[in-house]
This record gives structure tokens, C-alpha cells and sequence, in this order.
């Protein structure tokens, strides 16, 4: 009975481990983002991450204060959250300017999470699901 008790303690851990090591990788918006503080930028596309489970791309955008070029992280919703809102993984291309709105990091860092992209060259808006 000890050894059958054990066996169950072992495998209740290590499975234990492993589902709480799943839930890290997926986060709060409230942990990061502050609803409370929203941005406007408008920048050139210098990368894009079409990946689960939350899809990127970043943006470089020019501070007018100090004319400095800071690349900033924008976060969007899952692709296939992405998609149902008429997202495709070319909807964004390296080079184009686009103007973003979406809330800051709680961390003051160069990211956000977008909840809405115009793209300059189509004047299409795209809705990301965030927030």
C-alpha cells in the first residue's frame, strides 16, 4: 500500500509540475498592460510574429522630443482570434506605416498590447481582440 501511495505522490507531482509550467506561458493582460494608459504611435514594420499564443510585430517609431528611433512591441490577440477579425499572416509587411493604438506595459517598456492597426498605405483598420 506505502509503495502504490508513493507511486501515485510521484506522479501527482511531476504532473503537477508539468501543467503548472504550461499555465506560465500564457499571461494576465492585467499583469502587463494597464487598461487605464493607452498610446497612439505611428510607426514603419520592422518584424512580425505570427505565433501562438499571442501574435507580435514591432514597429520603429521616431520620438519626436529627441528624434530617437525606438522599436516598440506590439502584442495582438491568437491568430485564429486574428483571422475571425479578417487578419491574414500578410496583413502586415515589413516596411509599411501603420498607426496603433493599444494600452502600455505596466513596466514602462516599448510595448503594448494593440487593439486597433490603420494600415497608412489602405487606410484599413484591423481590431486585434485585446483588452
Amino acid at each position: 500500500m506505502r509503495k502504490l501511495a508513493r507511486i501515485l505522490l510521484v506522479i501527482s507531482t511531476v504532473t503537477l509540475g508539468l501543467v503548472s509550467g504550461m499555465a506560465q506561458g500564457h499571461h494576465n493582460f492585467a499583469a502587463q498592460y494597464d487598461a487605464e494608459k493607452t498610446a497612439q504611435l505611428q510607426g514603419v514594420v520592422v518584424k512580425v510574429d505570427w505565433l501562438n499564443p499571442h501574435a507580435y510585430f514591432y514597429i520603429d517609431v521616431t520620438d519626436e522630443k529627441t528624434g530617437e528611433v525606438l522599436t516598440w512591441a506590439c502584442e495582438l490577440g491568437a491568430p485564429v482570434s486574428l483571422m475571425r477579425r479578417g487578419w491574414t499572416r500578410h496583413s502586415l509587411s515589413i516596411g509599411e506605416i501603420v498607426n496603433v493604438e493599444g494600452n502600455l506595459s505596466r513596466d514602462g517598456s516599448t510595448s503594448l498590447s494593440a487593439f486597433s492597426v490603420i494600415l497608412e498605405s489602405s487606410g484599413q483598420k484591423l481590431f486585434s481582440g485585446q483588452n
